[in-house]
């Protein structure tokens, strides 16, 4: 069990419905840094739209000052006297190491610059290369979890549940879902804080996840969520992480996966449609079109009436 201190105007939700978290760090003592001194950090981290239009950036700004100094210093064989674009297009060429031939350095200067630039370009292609290789090498994991989580009785105890399913239909070995209650409350003294505190599930280890997972977590005397209303639990600023790691037989990797679930998220006395069926050659098929689908239970009145 652990406790965050968070200030007094928290909103309901910490973490985005895919488990990232929904905050934003500002300029505090202690936390001055800027993009440039984490850069790896940030590529990799950063959209695929975003490393592209850095690189091409920085390309044509690498050639357009190269070219400056080539249309500056001179030197270069068959190139325009002060012509920029010559310089440039001898800049790209020198900087990808193609040398058509057309034009070439003949003067000391010139040898110097296109040195100097041919190191760079050896150096800007080492870096993308091992940026475009970490990021393609990075685990997807493709898990799907139900849109909503259902609290609703089995076997005569008030039960959460949602589900999780493996997309890829691969064989995920060791497979383990933790679920954590994050609450917002008060102390004695008036000190407000937000406290985790762990769900224990029937099962929380899958020895092979292939196909679907029901998570279940009994709502008895010992559980933290005993006793509370769905008023409560959106009054009380309650939100609900679910954490997915196995390790990915076909990557040979641990994948990671995480989802979130707040009181609007909850359904009370809801059960999921079944999405399991046997196919006439005895395989099994998920419709996965149904997989978020619930359905409410019959009230204690309908069931008398029934």
């Amino acid at each position: 069990m652990a406790a965050i201190q968070t200030p007094p105007t928290e909103s309901s939700r910490i973490f985005h419905r895919d488990g990232r978290p929904l905050i934003r760090a500002r300029d505090l003592v202690g936390l001055r840094r800027s993009t440039f001194s984490d850069v790896y950090y940030f590529l990799i981290a950063s959209k695929w739209r975003v490393v592209l239009a850095i690189y091409g950036g920085g390309y044509l700004l690498v050639n357009a000052l190269f070219a400056l100094v080539y249309t500056w210093t001179g030197g270069v064989l068959n190139a325009r006297s002060g012509s920029f674009s010559d310089a440039f297009f001898f800049s790209a060429e020198t900087l990808g190491t193609i040398g058509y031939g057309v034009m070439a350095p003949h003067s000391l200067a010139a040898h110097a610059v296109a040195t100097l630039e041919n190191m760079v370009g050896l150096l800007g292609l080492a870096t993308f290369t091992g940026l475009t290789f970490a990021k393609f090498s990075r685990p997807k994991a493709r898990v799907i979890f139900s849109d909503v989580a259902i609290i609703t009785l089995r076997n005569g105890l008030p039960t959460l549940s949602f589900r999780v399913a493996n997309e890829r239909v691969n064989h995920v070995v060791q497979a383990t879902l933790r679920v954590t209650l994050m609450r917002s409350e008060v102390t004695t003294e008036g000190e407000r804080f937000r406290r985790m505190v762990d769900l224990p599930l029937a099962r929380n280890e899958s020895p092979a996840f292939v196909l679907t997972w029901l998570a279940l977590h009994a709502i008895d005397a010992s559980s933290p969520l005993h006793g509370v209303t769905p008023e409560e639990f959106t009054d009380g600023k309650m939100e609900i992480l679910v954490t997915f790691t196995g390790w990915d037989e076909t990557l040979a990797q641990t994948i990671y996966a995480r989802q979130s679930y707040v009181g609007s998220e909850l359904r009370w006395n809801h059960r999921f449609r079944d999405v399991i069926r046997l196919a006439p050659d005895g395989s099994r098929e998920v419709d996965y079109a149904r997989f978020h689908e619930t359905e409410a239970l019959p009230t204690d009145t309908a069931r008398a009436s029934a």
